[in-house]
């Protein structure tokens, strides 16, 4: 059973604050003289994203239950869409979402997420 992006919460990320680093997919070894020699290591590599989402408490609140019960505190994968190809994607969070409080009412979530091949 593939897990899903719950869908009370965003679904777009913000501009502010979005990063999307490419794989590294190949080997680099230093030589004694000239360039180093480059090969490929992998054709599978993870794509390393981060961004951020504006939430509601309710959404925080749900944002946690996501993460720890369903994700089993971040062990578990989720299919969601890419930010920039709108494409449905396998993700990971790397890290715990990070929670900041924007007024009384809002919040921003910081996520650290890799795409997986």
């Amino acid at each position: 059973m593939t897990l899903v992006w719950p869908v009370e919460l965003p679904q777009d990320v913000l501009v502010e604050g979005y990063d999307e680093k490419f794989s590294l997919q190949t080997i680099r070894t230093q030589v004694d003289t000239g360039p180093a020699k480059v090969r490929r290591r992998t054709s599978a590599g993870v794509r390393l994203l981060s961004c951020s989402l504006d939430l509601t408490r309710v959404q925080v609140d749900l944002l946690d239950q996501f993460y720890h019960a369903t994700l089993q505190g971040g062990a578990l994968s989720f299919e969601w869409k890419h930010p920039r190809t709108q494409a449905m994607s396998l993700m990971r969070l790397v890290d715990p979402p990070a929670m900041k409080p924007l007024s009384g009412m809002l919040w921003i979530a910081k996520l650290s997420l890799e795409i997986l091949p």
